[in-house]
């Protein structure tokens, strides 16, 4: 449980604004399967605002991981992808 409780807490922070990473999990065997629809279904129903989604990367081969990552750390303006003096001592 407490592996779930991180992951969720990494994408609500993400929602909030607080870290510009990446979030991924390798779907070993689909394991993910039932989370990634949970979280498909929230949207659909605007239980998860749109406009702050996140989105969670899924990576079904442990190969696919490194490359998923990159692609999405580019995607990231340089600006956004340090803290603003301050920040980390609020946190």
């Amino acid at each position: 449980i407490g592996t779930l409780e991180e992951l969720i807490e990494q994408l609500t922070w993400a929602q909030l604004g607080r870290h510009k990473k990446p979030i991924l999990v390798l779907n070993t065997g689909g394991f993910w399967d039932p989370l990634c629809a949970l979280l498909d279904h929230m949207g659909s129903l605007s239980f998860i605002h749109t406009a702050s989604q996140v989105n969670l990367l899924v990576a079904d081969r442990v190969e696919d991981i490194l490359s998923k990552l990159r692609a999405a750390a580019r995607a990231v303006p340089e600006a956004e992808k340090f803290m603003q003096a301050g920040t980390a001592e609020k946190l």
